[in-house]
């Protein structure tokens, strides 16, 4: 591969089907098909940001694979390294919550050719040749024993030519449990690799095996991220969400990024009227990769992270298509009139 890539994401693609207008799941013989995933997610939202991207992934052949290539191209993401076979494709069903009941996810992507390609399949000098950044997640190891060996020979592949990781934690219990799986060494090598890393101190305290059980949140989160630049000192960036809860779709959100000399913090927002929460943490680490590509200073850079994610929260379906004027427009709170 010859292309130039800022930031290649590997992970999987998967059909979302979500009850639709606050139904709980299939109340009505209705259901609105999307795609998304989390690693899927921040290619978009990076090609909107107006950077180069490109996705990692296994598909099958047929129509859903075909829509599936068709719906992150259609957001200028670099699919030439997506290798096309036989197989299904990964599902999850999702209940919309609303008022004081929670969204829930259920799986369905156990045997999709995703979780059974093997490590010959993925060429990853190759795959990773003129890429600036790879993007990875929690959710990718969290599928199976061999997507987990997968994430790992990216990142240390990705190490050894010199190229940049970024993780965001995304902790999925209920993929982990379905699987005689070791998320805690998992996220400590995954954590090892990484420069830029989406986590908080329950990701942290997974991968060092501690708890971190202050009762102030902000000294909770600044000494687990002090253990981390201790335990992996490849990692240069962490940062990460703050969110407060009055009901499902009346939240407040902030944002945190620690470096070793220091920390930055974004102001919190108030999203009522939330519309589509999924999403919000992968618009989230888009706008942090967004920051490091782009220069910013890193107060600048977790006001876009921040910025990023709320503008998610008002959008259905996994893909925040916003671009940087938009994201830039929050920030200079440009009023929420009609533009004519």
């Amino acid at each position: 591969m010859t292309s130039q890539i800022e930031v290649l994401a590997f992970g999987e693609v998967m059909l979302r089907l979500a009850a639709p207008d606050h139904e709980r799941l299939l109340q009505s013989a209705r259901l609105v098909a999307t795609f998304g995933g989390a690693e899927a997610n921040v290619a978009v939202s990076l090609a909107r940001l107006g950077h180069t991207s490109g996705f990692v992934s296994t598909l099958p052949h047929g129509a859903l694979g075909d829509a599936a290539q068709d719906q992150l191209r259609l957001h200028g993401v670099d699919l030439s390294r997506v290798r096309r076979t036989k197989g299904r494709l990964g599902l999850y069903f999702l209940t919309p919550g609303a008022v004081q009941t929670p969204s829930e996810v259920i799986y369905d992507r156990a045997g999709s050719c995703f979780a059974l390609a093997r490590p010959e399949d993925y060429d990853w000098p190759a795959l990773l040749s003129g890429a600036k950044w790879l993007h990875l997640s929690g959710v990718t190891p969290a599928i199976c024993d061999a997507t987990c060996q997968l994430a790992l020979d990216a990142a240390r592949c990705a190490n050894g030519l010199g190229i940049k990781v970024s993780f965001d934690g995304n902790f999925r219990g209920k993929l982990w449990a379905e699987w005689p799986s070791d998320p805690s060494a998992a996220y400590r090598a995954l954590l090892s690799t990484a420069t830029l890393a989406s986590i908080n101190e329950l990701d942290i305290g997974l991968a060092l095996g501690e708890r971190f059980d202050e009762a102030d949140l902000f000294t909770r989160r600044r000494k687990a991220a002090d253990r981390a630049f201790e335990a992996f000192p490849r990692l240069e960036c962490i940062g990460n969400t703050v969110r407060q809860l009055d009901g499902v779709d009346s939240q407040t959100l902030s944002a945190l990024l620690f470096r070793r000399s220091g920390h930055v913090e974004a102001a919190p927002r108030q999203l009522r009227g939330v519309v589509d929460r999924i999403g919000g943490g992968d618009a989230f680490a888009a706008g942090l990769l967004h920051g490091l590509l782009a220069g910013l200073e890193d107060a600048h850079t977790i006001e876009f992270a921040l910025a990023a994610s709320v503008l998610k929260h008002a959008i259905p379906g996994d893909f925040n298509p916003s671009t940087q004027d938009e994201v830039e427009n929050l920030i200079k709170r440009a009023g929420l009139d009609v533009r004519r």
